[in-house]
């Protein structure tokens, strides 16, 4: 009987230590689960921002490849056909000086898109490290940048924004740079909010008592804690930038001729609106979708990121 026993151990071991198929997939998934997934999980149970990421990729393949469906570029002329309704040879029809729409609409959404995403991503990069370098060192620091950032919320950026860009006529790398000057303001203030509280955490602590460098901790500890609400505003930025680049070029101090934005578009449909209807509603559309796009893009991330948010469901 004694002599079993040594036989008979290690397969209660075995038994004690093997997991059923279901117990080891579930352990399986357990591990793999990582934050990264579970903030896609959450963002792809939001059938809005989905819907809204597939309206942005369609917008960016349109503006990427629309150009290989015209043997128009938008600049060409066609004296033959001025003003002309959308037509098999014209899409989009034409305009008052016979450029065809379709590719003005092409080149202004690459136009728009550029100065879109270029402006909300640096002015996204400014805010973050001014107003988290304002939080940590504090004192006079604080109130000095504080004092700037105040300083340039209250002034009138609108005309500025509409003089530098007329004087520079209405060259897009100039209206990029202009726009990032008065943009990253409000964001900044935001950013010195949270980081706030941020500076008293145990690991900011620790990291300076450790000899750690103050850009370091910036860059390295106090930044990448409030990366939710930085891709956040990356996502509304955009929509603001496409608003304000559009209200610019519509009364005339944005992008200016020869060259087209989805705003000089608007401006232009506007004044034939009743004649030739197609000339304001093309653009109108794109300017809709975009920004349409992105805020649901923005609504899904806020509530991915957001553990409190039911939105996402459950994990």
């Amino acid at each position: 009987m004694n002599a079993n026993l040594p036989e008979l151990q290690p397969r209660i071991d075995d038994v004690d230590t093997q997991l059923s198929p279901l117990e080891e997939r579930a352990a399986t998934r357990g591990r793999r689960l990582t934050r990264r997934r579970l903030y896609l999980r959450r963002f792809l149970r939001n059938k809005g921002a989905v819907a809204g990421l597939v309206i942005l990729a369609l917008l960016i393949l349109f503006a990427l490849l629309g150009s290989l469906f015209t043997p128009y570029v938008f600049n060409d002329v066609d004296f033959t056909s001025l003003t002309m309704p959308p037509s098999p040879e014209h899409v989009f029809g034409t305009n008052e000086t016979g450029n065809d729409t379709y590719a003005q609409a092409v080149h202004g959404l690459q136009r728009s898109l550029v100065i879109a995403l270029s402006v909300s991503l640096l002015t996204t990069l400014i805010s973050a490290f001014v107003g988290a370098a304002a939080a940590y060192f504090g004192g006079t620091t604080e109130k000095a940048i504080l004092g700037i950032v105040h300083f340039l919320m209250v002034v009138p950026s609108f005309l500025i924004l509409a003089l530098v860009s007329q004087s520079a006529g209405g060259d897009w790398r100039v209206l990029i740079i202009v726009l990032t000057v008065f943009g990253w303001m409000y964001n900044a203030r935001v950013v010195w909010s949270l980081a706030t509280s941020l500076r008293e955490r145990e690991y900011v602590q620790a990291a300076r008592f450790m000899g750690v460098g103050s850009m370091r901790i910036v860059l390295r500890h106090l930044i990448p804690n409030i990366g939710s609400l930085l891709i956040v505003s990356f996502t509304i930025g955009v929509v603001t930038t496409v608003q304000g680049e559009t209200a610019l070029s519509f009364i005339g101090f944005g992008v200016q001729p020869p060259d087209v934005s989805l705003g000089t578009m608007l401006s232009d449909g506007a004044n034939t609106v009743s004649s030739a209807p197609w000339l304001f509603y093309a653009p109108a559309v794109l300017v809709t979708l975009l920004t349409v796009s992105m805020a649901l893009i923005g609504d899904g991330l806020r509530d991915a990121l957001d553990p409190t948010s039911r939105s996402g469901g459950r994990a």
